[in-house]
C-alpha cells in the first residue's frame, strides 16, 4: 500500500466514511498484485522489513517491466538479481533510471531515500580472490539496497596468510561480515577466529574439478570449527548479503 492509498484511507477514516475496524482490516490485509503469471508481494516490506527482491532469470523483459513498475508505484526501491546484460539493455529503454551492475548482474532503481537515511549498521564483505568478485558484488549491491553501510576487502585468501591480518582494522565495528570464497572454502573459518560478530560464508563455484562446482567449498564451510560462521548456498551473494544486512539492521534497532 503506497502513501497515496494510505492518505486516502486516513481521510476516509477521519471523514466517517470508514469505520475503525474496516480501516484496521485494510491495513493488516496482505497486499499483492497479479501481473499475468506473476503474483507480486506488495506487503513484504511491512512484514519483513524490505520489499520483495526480483529474481530475474527466466522472466521476460515485459514481465520484469511490469514488476518494476508495480514496485515503483508502491514507493519501493527495486533490486533485481541475475539480470543478463542483454535484458538490462532492453530494460534501460523503458526505465532509464535503472542502474545496472554488469559484474553482479543486478538492477537497482531508487525511488525512496528514507531507506538510506536510517542508521542500519555496517557490513563488511571479504573475497578470497578476484574470481569471487561477481558473487561479492551481488552481496554488496544487496547490502547497499538495504540501506546498510558496506565496505569491501578484496583478495585476502589463505594462500597469502599475511594479507588478512593486515586488513583486520577495517573489520572493527562491523555488525556482520560476508566472506566469499571458492576452492577449499577455508577463509571464513580464519576470519571467524579474528572477529566478534557473525560471519556469513558464501561458497562460490570457483575452483578446479575436485571443487565440484562449489560443493567442496560448501562442505568446508559447513564443517567450520569457528563458532560464529553460518553458511548460505553456492554463489548466493544475494542471500549472504541479505542475511548480513538483516543482522546489522536488527542490532541497531535493538541497541
Amino acid at each position: 500500500m503506497n502513501k497515496q492509498q494510505l492518505k486516502l484511507l486516513g481521510q476516509q477514516l477521519l471523514g466517517g466514511q470508514l469505520s475503525l475496524d474496516a480501516f484496521a482490516r485494510q491495513l493488516s490485509q496482505p497486499q499483492s498484485a497479479v501481473l499475468g503469471e506473476v503474483t507480486l508481494d506488495l506487503d513484504r516490506a511491512r512484514r519483513c522489513g524490505f520489499p520483495e527482491v526480483v529474481y530475474g532469470e527466466g522472466k521476460s523483459v515485459e514481465t520484469l517491466i511490469k514488476i518494476f513498475q508495480s514496485l515503483i508505484d508502491e514507493d519501493c526501491n527495486v533490486l533485481a538479481t541475475r539480470i543478463s546484460a542483454e535484458k538490462a539493455a532492453e530494460l534501460s529503454t523503458t526505465l532509464p533510471q535503472a542502474t545496472y551492475n554488469k559484474l553482479a548482474r543486478t538492477i537497482r532503481i531508487r525511488v525512496n531515500d528514507d531507506q538510506h537515511t536510517a542508521d542500519f549498521g555496517r557490513v563488511a564483505i571479504i573475497t578470497a580472490g578476484t574470481s569471487d568478485l561477481p558473487v561479492a558484488e551481488e552481496a554488496r549491491e544487496t547490502v547497499d539496497w538495504m540501506g546498510v553501510q558496506v565496505s569491501v576487502i578484496h583478495d585476502v585468501g589463505v594462500a597469502g596468510p599475511h594479507r588478512l591480518p593486515a586488513r583486520l582494522s577495517e573489520l572493527e565495528g562491523a555488525d556482520a561480515i560476508v566472506v566469499v570464497a571458492g576452492m577449499e572454502g577455508a577463509l571464513p573459518s580464519v576470519v571467524g577466529g579474528y572477529v566478534d560478530c557473525p560471519v556469513i560464508a558464501v561458497p562460490t563455484s570457483v575452483g578446479y574439478g575436485a571443487n565440484f562446482g562449489g560443493i567442496a567449498a560448501l562442505l568446508g564451510m559447513l564443517n567450520s570449527c569457528a563458532s560464529n560462521v553460518a553458511v548460505v548456498n553456492i554463489d548466493a551473494g544475494f542471500k549472504g548479503g541479505y542475511v548480513a544486512g538483516m543482522i546489522a539492521k536488527g542490532k541497531r534497532v535493538d541497541s
